[in-house]
């Protein structure tokens, strides 16, 4: 099998990696994307003063939850009467992991087709009464409005706060040294694509690059358009769980 590169921000990536470990996958973290504070924290802080009289506040990232949650006041505790969102089960865990009542998170089942705001819609449209109701996104810098709408058009109103800033990485040696195996020997290497945004990052990372023997996995198709757009040749779908990941990755010759 060929080593997978884990491109998620760290800490997940080293997370990734010994979860795919103990599936007896050999993976290295080679993130793709850094993790920066909000620009105002002020923000998130007014945000948790005004949580109870949120419907729901949806996590985009496992990211999200964590410098939202950093910036608690404290004592704070998450309101009953609020649901807590996320669109797959790394989100998932990391509430549960803050505080949130299991009974309040609300994530796509297990096994959907993805793990997106597509799916997480199905579970959310019809659990609440939307009109008049407020929801809150917690999100990066910019980022997908396809919920926001979905939930504008049942008559929420919908806010955004940024809890943090995804940036460019800055390559430590052994990262480089990653980097420089896979395109060197492009076809022993799977990467493991969790963000177009992450791919983008290739580009400086790499300039001038020949990525047309390079192979991914992408955890959503939108990202996989993204790599083959980038120049990658091959690219497949895995869902973003440890277990799918590695079912791929064993399958791989046989992946067209």
């Amino acid at each position: 099998m060929p080593q997978l590169l884990v491109t998620r921000p760290q800490p997940q990536a080293d997370d990734w990696v010994q979860r795919l470990a103990a599936l007896g996958v050999e993976a290295a973290a080679l993130p793709l994307l850094a993790i920066a504070p909000a620009r105002e924290p002020a923000a998130v802080r007014q945000a948790w003063h005004g949580l109870a009289q949120q419907a729901m506040v949806m996590f985009v990232s496992p990211n999200a939850v964590a410098h939202f949650m950093a910036l608690a006041p404290p004592d704070a505790a998450w309101p009953g009467g609020t649901l807590a969102a996320g669109t797959g089960p790394g989100t998932r865990q990391a509430l549960l992991q803050a505080g949130v009542p299991d009974t309040q998170v609300v994530t796509p089942p297990d096994a959907p087709a993805q793990f997106d705001a597509e799916a997480l819609w199905q579970v959310l449209a019809d659990r609440v009464d939307w009109a008049g109701r407020s929801a809150l996104i917690v999100r990066g810098e910019n980022g997908r409005d396809w919920l926001a709408q979905a939930l504008q058009q049942r008559g929420a109103q919908v806010q955004f706060v940024e809890a943090y800033r995804r940036v460019a990485p800055t390559l430590g040696p052994a990262g480089q040294a990653l980097l420089d195996g896979a395109l060197a020997q492009p076809t022993s290497h799977l990467w493991l694509l969790s963000s177009s945004e992450a791919v983008a990052h290739l580009a400086h990372l790499a300039p001038g690059a020949d990525w047309s023997l390079s192979q991914a996995l992408a955890s959503h198709e939108r990202i996989a358009d993204t790599a083959r757009r980038h120049g990658f040749g091959r690219v497949a779908i895995a869902a973003p769980t440890a277990l799918a990941v590695a079912g791929a990755l064993r399958a791989w010759p046989k992946v067209t």
